[in-house]
């Protein structure tokens, strides 16, 4: 019995040997995956930044020729002096166009910069850029789909007269009230936005609801006439409601952006709040 043990451990020897040979060309080999992978990695975020600049790109061009064209259509004809009186600030749709214009006119800036700067030196400008697209860009997009399509087709008198048909092909009403909530949506999906504290966001979602509301009033009392045939079918009390529902919804749909934006990316933090 004590003669057979050193034999069966020498019979175990070569395939221990083989063992420690081949965990030794498993190490030579899991370097080389890692930075296979990693590079893999590298590639697809590269490509991500790329697909998102050139996004930015396209939809700033197409806001600010739809902000350029719109307000030409029908200028001369007497039909739509109401529709061209006050200008382009009258309209919610229209300045949210230019609204739109202004986001992804700083979003690709900060696309550029980063890539010839680096992220560190352009914090501010990404600071104002989620901001942007937090408190005003995504609820005010969203806001004009629901409400405009809502009262549509509840009534289209009251917000969009079946005689603009006329003069409005069906491709620009899908533009200025459809198109605006997909591509805010997807920039929410694109890419991370730095929501600030709920009270600072909604704050300054309503300070714009208020100089928006207080435009209206102004203008009705200048002219006599409200921008939206909705308001002239309301009385006092309804129109009060009306604008007090208009920002609960506004800051419903705030808070929806904050959700989605928590689903997709996890909690974040505003940059300069983050410790270092």
């Amino acid at each position: 019995m004590s003669q057979g043990m050193p034999l069966a451990v020498l019979l175990q020897v070569p395939s221990a040997l083989a063992e420690l040979s081949s965990l030794s060309r498993e190490k030579r080999w899991l370097p080389g995956l890692r930075g296979k992978t990693e590079s893999k990695h590298t590639a697809s975020k590269t490509m991500t930044k790329t697909t998102t600049c050139i996004y930015h790109f396209l939809v700033l061009n197409w806001y600010i020729f739809l902000y350029s064209y719109i307000p030409h259509i029908g200028k001369d004809n007497e039909k739509l002096k109401e529709f061209h009186d006050g200008g382009r600030s009258k309209y919610l749709t229209l300045l949210n166009l230019l609204l739109q214009a202004v986001f992804f006119g700083v979003a690709c800036l900060d696309d550029v910069l980063k890539k010839i700067r680096g992220r560190k030196d352009i914090k501010f400008i990404t600071s104002f850029r989620d901001l942007l697209f937090t408190t005003l860009a995504f609820p005010v997009s969203t806001f004009v789909f629901l409400v405009f399509w809502s009262l549509f087709y509840y009534d289209r008198s009251l917000v969009y007269p079946k005689g603009l048909d006329d003069f409005f092909p069906a491709w620009v009403n899908h533009a200025m009230h459809t198109s605006i909530f997909p591509f805010s949506l997807m920039e929410a999906i694109l890419r991370p936005h730095h929501y600030p504290p709920k009270k600072l966001g909604l704050s300054l979602l309503g300070a714009c609801n208020l100089v928006y509301i207080v435009s209206i009033l102004w203008r009705y009392s200048q002219t006599g006439s409200w921008v939206y045939p909705v308001f002239a079918s309301l009385n006092t009390l309804g129109i009060i409601i009306f604008f007090s529902a208009s920002y609960i919804l506004s800051a419903g749909i705030y808070l929806l952006g904050e959700k989605i934006n928590h689903w997709k990316w996890g909690t974040t933090v505003k940059p300069w709040m983050k410790k270092k």
